[in-house]
């Protein structure tokens, strides 16, 4: 059979390829009859003098081909594999007809860092960041086992994004490994940036209001998933990780639960789900009585309130929903500026906007509060993906109160209940372990039992090795 001419590699055909680069550097070195072509700011400068640059000056033309005998040169017979090369990071080297790769990779980045939006009062403090050898450099620093396996896949048809499949040997169920990759790799896309917008493209119901994979920036957290039989899915030039599969009930865990003594996490992690009922109700109750159920509130405080109430115009329904989209409009623009600013924008919304507004008659003392306590137990969720969900469906919750008073509420609380129940992540149920009940699974997710009563790994991993530990007497 003749050899396929087109895929043969050449100067002018990879030169034509990337025409129109301006960040493309081609060397001639012409005594030597070679050419080097790159990209300068993907390949480590040190890396390439050392490697080429300090060799072509002191070798003759013949004595290349020695050089091109080490290892770290590989010769590529395929024209898309030299293209490929030097997107990744390589140095073409033409000499002759032959050409060779040489793998240089350099690219420049953030150190490793505190993550912003996972911090910690107690544990390590190190995030992941862009670069996936980095990321997975620090997972692999943790978990000092030949039986972490990592799959490695590419997604997008221009930015060719690589992304890796972690999970432990003989303690993961590997249907979940295989159907995760099946998923990934039937994307077909131009582009993946980042591991959130991946998860929109693997997720069992994509519609959802409600994240079906848990994403953490901290590498702790990682490893304490892939150790319970989780899969981890990190994407090149993305700080977050991906865990799947996930129930609901894991967004409101935190890694200080685990640093801290049992008793006090316990206590930590009940505040979190009595958050999430304040999140949900408070301002959705406030409209319900003052607009149906007066009964329901005190003497004492009835009065205060009708004083409060007084002078607004607006229903109750109208004036939660105009403070609520004030509170979310200062949030959006404290995240959007700078720390400093933000914090500003925060005192300026919080105090001055929120007195003026009771001043000018636009709203009450009593909503103020409700709606403050119920913006403040939104931050109280550790997972921000969840809490923007639930800060989302309150508004929701809050027309309906304004509609059927306490029917409503409970009838938007049935809804999301339904909701949930129908959600599923990588197909198994996203209420685990209520729904299924699987009430041993509770000792670690409504409270975090003392380390010696934490014997088995969770349910919703399916493992075939569901001990994690065994006490020794």
């Amino acid at each position: 059979m003749e050899p396929d001419t087109q895929n043969i590699p050449t100067l002018r055909h990879i030169l034509n390829e990337f025409d129109q680069c301006a960040d493309l550097s081609h060397r001639r070195f012409p005594e030597l009859s070679a050419d080097i072509v790159y990209f300068p700011h993907t390949v480590d400068n040190n890396l390439l003098i050392q490697e080429i640059l300090r060799p072509f000056d002191r070798l003759q033309a013949d004595g290349l081909d020695k050089l091109f005998l080490q290892s770290q040169f590989v010769e590529t017979r395929e024209s898309k594999a030299v293209v490929v090369g030097i997107l990744e990071g390589c140095v073409a080297v033409f000499h002759g007809e032959a050409v060779y790769l040489l793998d240089a990779y350099g690219q420049e980045g953030r150190s490793v860092q505190q993550s912003e939006t996972e911090t910690v009062i107690a544990g390590p403090h190190d995030a992941f960041v862009e670069s996936a050898p980095t990321n997975l450099s620090l997972i692999r620093r943790r978990i000092k086992s030949s039986h972490l396996k990592i799959i490695q896949c590419e997604i997008g048809e221009i930015s060719k994004t690589t992304v890796y499949i972690l999970y432990i040997k003989d303690i993961a169920n590997l249907k979940y490994v295989r159907d995760l990759q099946n998923r990934i790799n039937r994307i077909e896309t131009d582009a993946i940036n980042d591991g959130g917008t991946l998860t929109q493209f693997i997720e069992d119901m994509p519609n959802s209001v409600f994240p079906q994979f848990l994403t953490t920036e901290r590498p702790d957290v990682a490893v304490s998933k892939l150790a319970a039989g989780r899969i981890i899915t990190i994407v090149d030039n993305s700080p977050t990780a991906i865990s799947a599969p996930s129930s609901f009930f894991e967004f409101f865990s935190s890694p200080d639960d685990y640093y801290q003594r049992w008793a006090l996490g316990t206590g930590l992690r009940l505040l979190r789900f009595l958050a999430l009922v304040i999140t949900i109700s408070f301002t959705a109750m406030y409209v319900s009585v003052t607009t149906f159920h007066y009964e329901m509130i005190p003497e004492a405080l009835l009065r205060t309130l009708a004083e409060s109430r007084n002078r607004v115009p607006f229903p109750p329904v109208y004036e939660a929903l105009l403070m609520e989209i004030m509170i979310e409009l200062l949030r959006e623009a404290g995240a959007r500026l700078p720390t400093k600013i933000g914090q500003t924008i925060g005192i300026v919304g919080g105090i001055v906007i929120g007195q003026a507004a009771v001043q000018a008659g636009l709203t009450s003392n009593v909503l103020i509060i409700a709606v403050a306590s119920s913006a403040i137990a939104s931050f109280v969720i550790p997972s921000y993906m969840m809490s923007a969900s639930i800060r989302l469906i309150r508004f929701g919750i809050i027309i309906l109160t304004g509609i059927w008073g306490n029917i409503g509420l409970v009838m938007g609380i049935a809804l999301i209940v339904i909701h949930l129940s129908n959600l599923t992540s990588l197909g198994s149920s996203y209420l685990t372990p209520i729904a299924p009940m699987k009430t041993g699974d509770w000792k670690d997710v409504f409270i975090r039992a003392p380390f010696s009563k934490l014997n088995s790994r969770p349910s919703q991993s399916k493992t075939m090795n569901s001990i994690r530990q065994k006490n020794k007497k």
